[in-house]
């Protein structure tokens, strides 16, 4: 095992840690558990990087890990009342989605490589600044009321482009490897 690896199974075993943290509201160790596990994913990324320690191990247990911590965190914010319904509802829908579609595509052999839309890159950053902005409001170091409702439009508005983009890739896709079959391939 790859010290990155060791470092993202770290990540999703501190996601529990971090739900429980906030349901027992306790924000300030669930902020500094959070910002840890984004400081394990950028060290994990530039380990991986700059010393070879890539692996194709590594490259489905990130977003598996990026994905466990934001959508178990939207979802429990979503629970106290923190962010609004629609926007988690939006927000898992969409990787529900993008899962669902990938699955599908292997299922049809067809399977879809695990590249991330830049525009993906930029709602994954706005959600990260969302739950941050959320956990130092509900821990008391300063009310960000204006900046979480702005963050929270941005989340949205960023959830809907790249659940676009996303299935316009998908189709594309599919189209290519399904769409050229003949007789003889079956």
């Amino acid at each position: 095992m790859t010290i990155p690896n060791f470092i993202t199974i770290a990540r999703l075993v501190i996601v529990p840690l971090v739900v429980w943290l906030m349901i027992a509201d306790r924000f300030v160790e669930a902020t500094i558990l959070f910002v840890l596990a984004g400081l394990s994913d950028a060290a994990d990324g530039f380990i991986a990087k700059r010393f070879g320690a890539a692996s194709e191990l590594g490259a489905y247990l990130d977003p598996i890990a990026d994905k466990a911590l934001l959508v178990s965190v939207f979802v429990t914010l979503g629970f106290k009342g923190a962010l609004p319904a629609w926007l988690i509802v939006m927000v898992v829908s969409r990787d529900v989605f993008i899962i669902g579609g990938m699955l599908l595509a292997y299922v049809l052999s067809n399977p879809m490589p695990v590249k991330p839309l830049w525009v993906s890159k930029a709602n994954t950053a706005a959600q990260i600044l969302l739950i941050a902005f959320v956990l130092v409001d509900r821990s008391g170091w300063i009310a960000l009321n204006e900046a979480i409702r702005v963050t929270v439009l941005a989340v949205a508005a960023l959830t809907v482009i790249s659940a676009g983009a996303y299935l316009k890739e998908w189709v594309l896709h599919m189209a290519g490897g399904l769409g050229g079959a003949t007789e003889e391939d079956h």
